[in-house]
């Protein structure tokens, strides 16, 4: 897919099923040494899918996702208003996930880009994504354009999780490296 447009459209219900399966897979892939395996062996297909259902018919959050040329989903992102006012910035991405065997592909951008012109064209300025703090998407983040604003703790089924906030200031995405 390098090199080509990657096409990024707004998901449908019937996306729901290849929508849980990028989530899960990447969870399972980024959070394997990271999360306890009891959480990641709870995600299930069957509960994912109906999750995801859920937040494609929701009416404050837009779910979009990317597909390859025999129109599977190989990616997946949400945003909507920020949750966390007190940051300071009004849009929040509240999911990326891209399928694990096409990281380095441009998938990440293009649903990044499509997540900041929906943004943009309903008004926002800028967007904070919030990022368990040992996930390497940071990394990308990074690279895009988002400058570390916060950190936080918190609880995942018990477990303690540490978390950063990248923010983006204007929704714009860093210029790609031209190497």
């Amino acid at each position: 897919m390098s090199g080509s447009v990657i096409p990024v459209r707004r998901a449908k219900p019937e996306d729901a099923r290849g929508v849980a399966r990028v989530y899960i897979e990447s969870w399972h892939d980024t959070y394997a040494a990271i999360l306890p395996m009891r959480l990641l062996c709870a995600m299930t297909p069957r509960g994912q899918t109906a999750r995801w259902r859920s937040a494609i018919l929701a009416r404050d959050e837009i779910v979009f996702v990317a597909e390859n040329e025999r129109g599977e989903i190989v990616g997946m992102a949400s945003c909507g208003r920020s949750r966390d006012a007190a940051l300071g910035f009004d849009g929040e991405v509240y999911t990326l996930y891209v399928d694990p065997a096409c990281y380095g592909t441009g998938i990440g951008r293009a649903l990044l880009a499509q997540a900041f012109v929906w943004m943009m064209e309903r008004g926002y300025g800028s967007c904070v994504i919030w990022a368990h703090a040992k996930n390497n998407a940071r990394f990308f983040y990074e690279k895009m354009g988002g400058r570390l604003i916060a950190e936080r703790s918190g609880r995942l089924m018990g477990d303690a999780v540490s978390e950063c906030a990248f923010g983006w200031h204007r929704l714009a995405l860093a210029e790609a490296d031209r190497a």
